[in-house]
Protein backbone atom coordinates (compact mmCIF):
# COMPACT_ATOMS: atom_id res chain seq x y z
CA UNK A 1 0.00 0.00 0.00
CA UNK A 2 2.83 2.41 -0.82
CA UNK A 3 0.35 4.52 -2.78
CA UNK A 4 -1.56 5.24 0.43
CA UNK A 5 1.49 6.76 2.13
CA UNK A 6 2.42 8.69 -1.01
CA UNK A 7 -1.10 10.04 -1.39
CA UNK A 8 -1.29 11.24 2.21
CA UNK A 9 2.18 12.76 2.06
CA UNK A 10 2.14 14.48 -1.32
CA UNK A 11 -1.53 14.69 -2.32
CA UNK A 12 -1.11 12.33 -5.26
CA UNK A 13 0.11 8.81 -6.04
CA UNK A 14 0.92 6.71 -9.10
CA UNK A 15 0.21 2.98 -9.26
CA UNK A 16 2.02 1.30 -12.12
CA UNK A 17 0.67 -1.37 -14.48
CA UNK A 18 -2.82 -1.74 -13.00
CA UNK A 19 -4.37 -2.57 -16.39
CA UNK A 20 -2.65 -4.93 -18.84
CA UNK A 21 -1.71 -4.07 -22.45
CA UNK A 22 -4.57 -6.22 -23.75
CA UNK A 23 -7.03 -4.43 -21.47
CA UNK A 24 -5.71 -1.04 -22.52
CA UNK A 25 -6.10 -1.97 -26.19
CA UNK A 26 -9.76 -2.86 -25.60
CA UNK A 27 -10.37 0.29 -23.54
CA UNK A 28 -8.58 2.40 -26.14
CA UNK A 29 -10.86 1.07 -28.88
CA UNK A 30 -13.90 2.09 -26.81
CA UNK A 31 -12.37 5.52 -26.21
CA UNK A 32 -11.82 5.95 -29.95
CA UNK A 33 -15.44 5.01 -30.66
CA UNK A 34 -16.66 7.73 -28.29
CA UNK A 35 -14.33 10.24 -29.93
CA UNK A 36 -15.75 9.36 -33.36
CA UNK A 37 -19.26 9.98 -32.04
CA UNK A 38 -18.22 13.45 -30.88
CA UNK A 39 -16.68 14.29 -34.24
CA UNK A 40 -19.83 13.07 -36.00
CA UNK A 41 -21.95 15.44 -33.91
CA UNK A 42 -19.80 18.33 -35.09
CA UNK A 43 -20.72 20.51 -32.13
CA UNK A 44 -21.32 20.11 -28.41
CA UNK A 45 -24.11 17.66 -27.64
CA UNK A 46 -25.82 16.61 -24.42
CA UNK A 47 -28.14 13.78 -23.44
CA UNK A 48 -28.67 13.95 -19.69
CA UNK A 49 -25.29 13.67 -17.97
CA UNK A 50 -23.66 12.42 -21.18
CA UNK A 51 -21.93 15.43 -22.73
CA UNK A 52 -19.67 15.72 -25.78
CA UNK A 53 -17.52 18.86 -25.56
CA UNK A 54 -16.88 19.62 -29.25
CA UNK A 55 -14.93 22.59 -30.56
CA UNK A 56 -13.52 23.60 -33.95
CA UNK A 57 -9.93 24.21 -34.97
CA UNK A 58 -8.83 27.13 -37.15
CA UNK A 59 -10.03 25.24 -40.24
CA UNK A 60 -13.45 24.45 -38.80
CA UNK A 61 -12.63 20.80 -38.17
CA UNK A 62 -14.38 19.36 -35.08
CA UNK A 63 -12.14 18.74 -32.07
CA UNK A 64 -13.29 16.66 -29.09
CA UNK A 65 -11.18 17.51 -26.02
CA UNK A 66 -13.55 15.93 -23.48
CA UNK A 67 -16.63 13.74 -23.05
CA UNK A 68 -18.46 13.44 -19.73
CA UNK A 69 -20.19 10.26 -18.59
CA UNK A 70 -19.56 8.06 -21.64
CA UNK A 71 -20.29 5.07 -19.39
CA UNK A 72 -24.03 5.58 -19.82
CA UNK A 73 -23.80 3.99 -23.25
CA UNK A 74 -20.35 2.33 -23.49
CA UNK A 75 -20.38 -1.09 -21.83
CA UNK A 76 -16.58 -1.32 -21.93
CA UNK A 77 -16.02 2.02 -20.22
CA UNK A 78 -18.79 1.30 -17.71
CA UNK A 79 -17.11 -1.99 -16.78
CA UNK A 80 -13.79 -0.21 -16.24
CA UNK A 81 -15.22 2.30 -13.76
CA UNK A 82 -16.70 -0.60 -11.75
CA UNK A 83 -13.60 -2.79 -11.84
CA UNK A 84 -12.83 -4.32 -8.40
CA UNK A 85 -9.28 -2.96 -8.59
CA UNK A 86 -10.63 0.50 -7.80
CA UNK A 87 -11.86 -0.76 -4.43
CA UNK A 88 -8.44 -2.25 -3.69
CA UNK A 89 -6.81 1.11 -4.39
CA UNK A 90 -9.39 3.42 -2.84
CA UNK A 91 -10.86 1.61 0.16
CA UNK A 92 -7.79 2.23 2.40
CA UNK A 93 -8.29 5.94 1.73
CA UNK A 94 -12.06 6.57 1.47
CA UNK A 95 -13.77 3.26 2.29
CA UNK A 96 -15.83 0.78 0.30
CA UNK A 97 -19.13 2.67 -0.03
CA UNK A 98 -18.39 4.90 -3.00
CA UNK A 99 -20.31 7.17 -5.30
CA UNK A 100 -18.95 8.52 -8.56
CA UNK A 101 -19.21 12.15 -9.60
CA UNK A 102 -16.64 12.22 -12.41
CA UNK A 103 -16.59 9.94 -15.47
CA UNK A 104 -14.65 11.67 -18.25
CA UNK A 105 -12.49 11.06 -21.28
CA UNK A 106 -9.81 13.56 -22.28
CA UNK A 107 -7.95 13.74 -25.59
CA UNK A 108 -4.91 15.70 -26.74
CA UNK A 109 -4.08 15.21 -30.39
CA UNK A 110 -0.52 15.91 -31.56
CA UNK A 111 -0.10 19.61 -32.23
CA UNK A 112 -3.55 20.55 -30.99
CA UNK A 113 -4.29 22.96 -28.20
CA UNK A 114 -5.17 20.98 -25.10
CA UNK A 115 -4.22 23.19 -22.21
CA UNK A 116 -5.62 23.04 -18.69
CA UNK A 117 -4.85 26.11 -16.58
CA UNK A 118 -3.66 25.69 -13.00
CA UNK A 119 -6.62 24.72 -10.82
CA UNK A 120 -7.93 22.66 -7.92
CA UNK A 121 -10.75 20.22 -8.60
CA UNK A 122 -12.48 21.52 -5.48
CA UNK A 123 -13.40 24.55 -7.60
CA UNK A 124 -15.99 22.41 -9.41
CA UNK A 125 -17.58 20.66 -6.42
CA UNK A 126 -20.73 22.75 -6.23
CA UNK A 127 -22.97 23.36 -4.41
CA UNK A 128 -20.75 23.30 -1.35
CA UNK A 129 -23.35 21.65 0.87
CA UNK A 130 -23.56 18.61 -1.44
CA UNK A 131 -19.83 17.84 -1.19
CA UNK A 132 -18.65 17.49 2.39
CA UNK A 133 -15.15 16.82 3.77
CA UNK A 134 -13.60 17.09 0.32
CA UNK A 135 -10.03 16.66 1.52
CA UNK A 136 -10.67 13.28 3.12
CA UNK A 137 -13.64 11.91 1.16
CA UNK A 138 -12.94 12.48 -2.53
CA UNK A 139 -10.24 11.12 -4.88
CA UNK A 140 -9.78 11.79 -8.56
CA UNK A 141 -8.18 9.06 -10.68
CA UNK A 142 -6.73 8.99 -14.18
CA UNK A 143 -6.03 5.86 -16.24
CA UNK A 144 -3.36 6.39 -18.91
CA UNK A 145 -4.33 4.98 -22.31
CA UNK A 146 -1.22 6.40 -24.03
CA UNK A 147 2.24 7.40 -22.78
CA UNK A 148 1.93 10.52 -20.63
CA UNK A 149 5.12 12.50 -20.92
CA UNK A 150 6.08 16.15 -20.69
CA UNK A 151 6.07 16.23 -24.51
CA UNK A 152 2.57 14.72 -24.84
CA UNK A 153 1.04 17.17 -22.38
CA UNK A 154 1.15 15.11 -19.21
CA UNK A 155 -0.45 16.54 -16.11
CA UNK A 156 1.74 18.87 -14.06
CA UNK A 157 1.32 19.05 -10.30
CA UNK A 158 2.43 20.91 -7.20
CA UNK A 159 3.25 18.21 -4.60
CA UNK A 160 1.97 18.93 -1.09
CA UNK A 161 -0.26 21.81 -2.28
CA UNK A 162 -3.29 19.85 -1.03
CA UNK A 163 -2.29 20.64 2.54
CA UNK A 164 -3.32 24.28 2.16
CA UNK A 165 -6.95 23.55 1.29
CA UNK A 166 -8.71 25.99 -1.08
CA UNK A 167 -6.24 28.46 -2.55
CA UNK A 168 -6.76 31.85 -4.17
CA UNK A 169 -6.15 30.64 -7.72
CA UNK A 170 -7.71 32.70 -10.50
CA UNK A 171 -11.23 31.40 -11.21
CA UNK A 172 -12.24 34.15 -13.65
CA UNK A 173 -11.48 32.09 -16.76
CA UNK A 174 -12.24 28.58 -18.01
CA UNK A 175 -9.75 25.88 -17.07
CA UNK A 176 -10.06 23.93 -20.34
CA UNK A 177 -8.35 25.72 -23.22
CA UNK A 178 -6.24 28.12 -21.17
CA UNK A 179 -2.50 27.82 -20.57
CA UNK A 180 -0.79 27.38 -17.23
CA UNK A 181 0.74 30.61 -15.94
CA UNK A 182 3.53 31.08 -13.42
CA UNK A 183 1.89 34.36 -12.47
CA UNK A 184 -1.23 32.45 -11.36
CA UNK A 185 0.91 30.29 -9.07
CA UNK A 186 2.84 33.24 -7.66
CA UNK A 187 -0.41 35.11 -6.94
CA UNK A 188 -1.54 32.10 -4.88
CA UNK A 189 1.77 31.95 -2.98
CA UNK A 190 3.14 28.93 -4.87
CA UNK A 191 6.73 28.65 -6.12
CA UNK A 192 6.67 27.58 -9.81
CA UNK A 193 9.93 25.70 -9.18
CA UNK A 194 7.91 23.12 -7.21
CA UNK A 195 6.12 21.86 -10.35
CA UNK A 196 6.56 18.19 -11.33
CA UNK A 197 5.48 16.23 -14.42
CA UNK A 198 3.13 13.30 -13.78
CA UNK A 199 4.54 10.84 -16.30
CA UNK A 200 2.79 7.51 -16.86
CA UNK A 201 2.77 4.54 -19.21
CA UNK A 202 -0.42 2.93 -20.58
CA UNK A 203 -2.15 1.00 -17.79
CA UNK A 204 -0.79 3.21 -15.00
CA UNK A 205 -3.21 4.98 -12.67
CA UNK A 206 -2.76 8.36 -11.03
CA UNK A 207 -4.72 9.44 -7.97
CA UNK A 208 -4.90 12.99 -6.63
CA UNK A 209 -6.62 15.13 -4.03
CA UNK A 210 -9.30 17.68 -4.97
CA UNK A 211 -7.08 20.31 -3.34
CA UNK A 212 -3.92 19.41 -5.28
CA UNK A 213 -2.97 22.20 -7.69
CA UNK A 214 -2.49 20.82 -11.20
CA UNK A 215 -2.79 21.58 -14.90
CA UNK A 216 -1.39 20.40 -18.24
CA UNK A 217 0.07 21.78 -21.46
CA UNK A 218 -0.04 21.12 -25.18
CA UNK A 219 0.82 17.86 -26.89
CA UNK A 220 4.02 18.27 -28.90
CA UNK A 221 4.64 14.52 -29.22
CA UNK A 222 3.92 12.40 -32.30
CA UNK A 223 1.06 10.49 -30.67
CA UNK A 224 -2.25 11.37 -29.07
CA UNK A 225 -2.71 11.48 -25.30
CA UNK A 226 -5.89 9.82 -24.03
CA UNK A 227 -6.82 9.81 -20.33
CA UNK A 228 -9.81 8.14 -18.67
CA UNK A 229 -10.75 10.03 -15.49
CA UNK A 230 -13.00 8.63 -12.76
CA UNK A 231 -13.68 10.50 -9.54
CA UNK A 232 -14.94 8.64 -6.47
CA UNK A 233 -16.28 9.92 -3.16
CA UNK A 234 -17.23 8.42 0.17
CA UNK A 235 -20.99 8.01 -0.23
CA UNK A 236 -21.78 9.37 3.24
CA UNK A 237 -20.14 12.69 2.34
CA UNK A 238 -21.85 13.35 -0.99
CA UNK A 239 -25.49 13.98 -1.88
CA UNK A 240 -24.90 13.63 -5.62
CA UNK A 241 -23.42 11.11 -8.03
CA UNK A 242 -24.03 7.59 -9.25
CA UNK A 243 -23.38 4.75 -6.85
CA UNK A 244 -20.27 2.81 -7.87
CA UNK A 245 -19.60 0.43 -4.96
CA UNK A 246 -21.57 -0.63 -1.90
CA UNK A 247 -19.54 -2.49 0.70
CA UNK A 248 -16.88 -2.96 -1.94
CA UNK A 249 -19.22 -4.51 -4.52
CA UNK A 250 -20.01 -2.81 -7.85
CA UNK A 251 -23.40 -1.17 -8.30
CA UNK A 252 -24.83 -1.05 -11.84
CA UNK A 253 -26.33 2.13 -13.23
CA UNK A 254 -30.04 2.53 -12.53
CA UNK A 255 -32.76 3.01 -15.15
CA UNK A 256 -32.50 6.81 -14.92
CA UNK A 257 -29.42 9.05 -14.47
CA UNK A 258 -29.04 10.88 -11.17
CA UNK A 259 -28.02 14.46 -10.48
CA UNK A 260 -24.27 15.04 -10.70
CA UNK A 261 -23.14 18.39 -12.19
CA UNK A 262 -25.75 19.04 -14.89
CA UNK A 263 -28.20 21.19 -12.95
CA UNK A 264 -30.95 20.98 -15.60
CA UNK A 265 -30.95 17.18 -15.66
CA UNK A 266 -34.59 16.84 -14.65
CA UNK A 267 -35.84 19.88 -16.59
CA UNK A 268 -34.07 19.13 -19.87
CA UNK A 269 -32.84 15.53 -19.98
CA UNK A 270 -33.57 14.99 -23.67
CA UNK A 271 -30.87 14.88 -26.39
CA UNK A 272 -29.97 18.39 -27.58
CA UNK A 273 -27.12 20.41 -29.07
CA UNK A 274 -25.51 23.02 -26.88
Amino acid sequence: MDHVAQYHEHGYAIVRGVFSPDEIARIGAAVDAVHAEGVAHGRSFRHGNLFYNVRSDDNGTPIVPMVQWPSYHSAVLNAVRLDPRWVELLSPLIGGDLKQIINQLHWKAPGSKGDFAWHQDSRFRKPDEAYRNLGSSYIQTGLAIDPHTRASGAMRMIPNSHRSGPLALDTSTEVLGNEMSDDALLAAGIDPAAVIDLEMEPGDIAMWSPYLVHGSGRNTADHQRRLYINGYVSAADCDRGEWAFRDGRPVPLGPEPVLVHYEALYENPEPHYV
